[in-house]
């Protein structure tokens, strides 16, 4: 993280890639999420410098759309630790 200080983010989109390739149990709820604790300093730093920010990830490695594979739990997770909505989008493709 060390390079983003003293960047200007304010009023900008900022694009993040993050790891949020978290272990799963069988009904979909998050096992470990230290992935998502350790990309929080990061994503705070972005929004507290007045960005918006679109995070991408992925979760495993489906082949084709599968349930068992959405990043809805991660956002509802990251939502909970940044005590702000995350919106989730169940698709990157179109309009």
């Amino acid at each position: 993280m060390n390079f983003l200080i003293n960047k200007s983010f304010k009023n900008k989109s900022v694009l993040i890639r993050v790891d949020f390739n978290v272990p799963l149990n069988n009904e979909l709820q998050i096992t470990d999420d230290s992935r998502i604790v350790a990309a929080l300093p990061t994503i705070k730093y972005v929004l507290d410098s007045g960005a918006k920010i679109i995070l991408i990830s992925h979760l495993g490695r489906p082949k084709g759309v599968d349930v068992a594979f959405s990043l809805l739990p991660v956002s509802k997770k990251l939502s909970k630790l940044l005590a702000k909505p995350v919106i989730f989008l169940n698709d990157c493709v179109g309009e």
